[in-house]
C-alpha cells in the first residue's frame, strides 16, 4: 500500500509540474483503458490520426475500438460483416489480429485456431479501405500442418524499405518468412526461419537505433490468476536474428530480458502491441493482463509508458504494471 500511494503522489507531483512547463498536457490516466476482455491488443494509427485497436473476442469475429487519446476507447463492433465470417478451419475461433496499413488499404491478419487442433491452426488476412471495416477478401495463407509448423497462429507483420515480413509461432518456435510487397500473399518461392525458441508465442518486432527488438510472451495466458504470462524481449543487428539477451545468450535458446510480469494488480501481462509513440516523441504499449479485483472479465487491455536505456526497453514501474500515469500527449 505504502509503495502505490508513493506512485501516486509521484503522479501528482509530475502532473503539477508539467502543468506549468509550457502547456505540456497533464492528463492522468488509469489502467485498464478497456475494462473488458480484450485480449492479444493490436493498435494503430490512421491516416486522420484516430486510434483503433483490435483484439481476440469470444464470439467468431474481431472487435475494433476507437479513441482519439489512447486511454478512451468506444467499441465500433466486430470487423467482419455478418456471412463474410472466415471459415478456413471448422469450429475454429479467430485469434491474436495484427493491423498494418499498405500501399492504400488496411490489412488484418489473423489466427484461427480450436483448443488442441495445432497441426490445424492457420494463418490468414483480409482487407479495407476503412480500419472499421467490414474487412473483405478474406485468405488464408498457410496452414500449420502445410508448412511443418505446429500452432501456427499469433501472426505480426513487419515493414521496411518497402518490404514486407510476417512472424508467427506459439510454443514450437518462433518463424518468419516474406510476404510480396503488398502484403496480401507468401513470397515465391515460401522460405521460413526460425528465430526464436520454443519458449514464446505473441511476437512483435520493432527497430530502434540500428537494432531489431523481437517482444514476446512466455508462460501461460490464460488461466486467470494463476497465469504466469510475461512480456519479454531479445534484440539484434540483424531482422533474422540472431536475438539475443543482454548476456548475448540466444532467443533460439530461449533467453531473454523480461520486460513486463505480474504483481499483486496485474496477472498475466503480455501479447503486447505495436509500439505506438505519441505526439512528443514518447513510446507506448499495450498489452493484455488480468485485473486481479475482476479477473472473471477477462483479460483486459493496459496502457504503458516505454523508456529506452542503454539500447533496452523498459515497462512499468519495475517491471510491472502501473495504476496509473501521465496520459500520451496527442495533439489537439
Amino acid at each position: 500500500m505504502l509503495r502505490r500511494l508513493t506512485i501516486i503522489a509521484s503522479l501528482a507531483l509530475l502532473a503539477a509540474c508539467s502543468a506549468t512547463s509550457g502547456g505540456k498536457q497533464t492528463e492522468l490516466y488509469t489502467n485498464p483503458v478497456i475494462d473488458r476482455d480484450a485480449p492479444d491488443p493490436t493498435v494503430i494509427r490512421a491516416e486522420d490520426g484516430t486510434f483503433y485497436a483490435y483484439a481476440t473476442w469470444r464470439d467468431r469475429n474481431i472487435p475494433v475500438y476507437r479513441s482519439t487519446d489512447m486511454v478512451n476507447w468506444e467499441y465500433e463492433g466486430g470487423v467482419f460483416a455478418e456471412g463474410e465470417v472466415p471459415q478456413f478451419v471448422p469450429g475454429a475461433a479467430i485469434w491474436a489480429p495484427d493491423i498494418n496499413y499498405i500501399e492504400g488499404q488496411y490489412v488484418l491478419y489473423f489466427s484461427m485456431s480450436v483448443w488442441g487442433g495445432e497441426w490445424d491452426a492457420c494463418i490468414g488476412r483480409a482487407v479495407s479501405d476503412s480500419p472499421t471495416g467490414p474487412f473483405r477478401d478474406a485468405k488464408m495463407l498457410f496452414q500449420g500442418k502445410t508448412i511443418g509448423v505446429q500452432n501456427s497462429i499469433d501472426p505480426v507483420v513487419f515493414q521496411e524499405d518497402g518490404r514486407k515480413y510476417l512472424a508467427w509461432g506459439s510454443f514450437h518456435g518462433i518463424y518468419l518468412t516474406e510476404l510480396t510487397d503488398d502484403g496480401l500473399e507468401l513470397d515465391d518461392p515460401f522460405n521460413r526461419t526460425r528465430i526464436a525458441g520454443s519458449a514464446y508465442e505473441g511476437t512483435y518486432i520493432h527497430k530502434r537505433d540500428g537494432y531489431y527488438y523481437l517482444f514476446a510472451s512466455t508462460g501461460s495466458c490464460c488461466e486467470g490468476l494463476k497465469s504466469t504470462y510475461q512480456t519479454v524481449v531479445g534484440r539484434s543487428r540483424s531482422l533474422y536474428g540472431p536475438y539475443v539477451d543482454r548476456e548475448g545468450r540466444k532467443m533460439l535458446d530461449n533467453h531473454h530480458e523480461i520486460l513486463l510480469s505480474g504483481d499483486d494488480t496485474v496477472k498475466g501481462p503480455g501479447h503486447d502491441s505495436q509500439i505506438i509513440t505519441d505526439d512528443q516523441g514518447q513510446d507506448w504499449i499495450f498489452y493484455h493482463g488480468y485485473d486481479v479485483k475482476n479477473p472473471n472479465a477477462g483479460r483486459k487491455m493496459f496502457l504503458e509508458r516505454v523508456e529506452w536505456h542503454d539500447g533496452w526497453p523498459t515497462i512499468g514501474v519495475n517491471g510491472h504494471a502501473t495504476a496509473s500515469g501521465v496520459a500520451p500527449y496527442i495533439a489537439k
